[in-house]
């Protein structure tokens, strides 16, 4: 099993959509929530957004059928398929590409008035040299007064407690029970190997998919530290109650 992040949306690409309640939801939700913290102090009208994390499209979807023109990279090859085949189910435009967010040279563009990263992507990160590459190749894509958008886990709180386990979540498809959860082995006090879980009831019983990937418990002050190396000011961070997302979200921009 490889536990290498583009191993892991690899391998998770089809079944992505089953760690959400509602996936369809989910990508409207999603896309009023970060809609309105990217057009925030923006030109009026269509921007052009770099989701540099877009995995199978869950912000890049949303963001386009709001309107915007936007470019979708993930270092994962099945997951950008599989942003692809949704964006034309959807009749939307999207360019996806393969590209890994410590480089983004592959993307010729620049000049975007917003990149976002969302959902925990950052801290597959775990050197402090590949999120200081990461900060900068994002910086060198955004237009002067553009911003970056990102979201991760409450480290912060969570190493305090060092959980074991992400509580279980209990849905149902038609009828027939699906249970989402995640197993965490630390690694030492600042690394952790997670194991997602998919569990669904199907006609010959229980089916369980497992896959694997490593974190780092990254703190808010750390990237800020790596965003204001990179040249970002007015860095802020958003709880879940001023953004309405469940992670926080932090937000720097690029000198005008």
């Amino acid at each position: 099993m490889d536990e290498q992040p583009a191993g892991f949306y690899d391998a998770l690409a089809e079944n992505h959509h089953l760690i959400f309640k509602d996936w369809n939801s989910s990508i409207e939700w999603q896309a009023k929530v970060f809609g309105e913290l990217i057009e925030r102090g923006q030109p009026a009208g269509p921007l052009r957004v770099l989701d540099c994390t877009c995995g199978i499209g869950t912000q890049a979807l949303g963001l386009a059928t709001r309107g915007h023109i936007v470019t979708g990279t993930d270092l994962s090859s099945g997951a950008i398929d599989r942003a692809r085949r949704e964006a034309s189910k959807r009749g939307l435009t999207i360019r996806f590409q393969v590209a890994d967010m410590r480089d983004l040279g592959a993307i010729h563009e620049s000049g975007f008035d917003a990149v976002l990263a969302a959902d925990n992507a950052l801290p597959h990160l775990q050197e402090d040299q590949d999120l200081r590459a990461a900060a900068e190749s994002i910086f060198s894509k955004l237009r002067p007064g553009g911003i970056f958008v990102a979201t991760i886990r409450d480290y912060d709180a969570v190493i305090q407690q060092r959980p074991t386990i992400h509580e279980p979540a209990f849905f149902q498809d038609d009828g027939r029970r699906r249970i989402v959860h995640q197993v965490w082995d630390w690694l030492d006090d600042r690394t952790y190997r997670l194991h997602l879980y998919i569990t669904h009831e199907t006609d010959a019983g229980w089916k369980c998919k497992h896959y694997v990937s490593s974190y780092r418990a990254l703190l808010r002050n750390e990237l800020g530290e790596f965003l204001s190396g990179a040249g970002f000011n007015q860095v802020r961070w958003l709880t879940p109650a001023e953004s309405g997302f469940y992670q926080p979200v932090v937000i720097a921009q690029r000198s005008a």
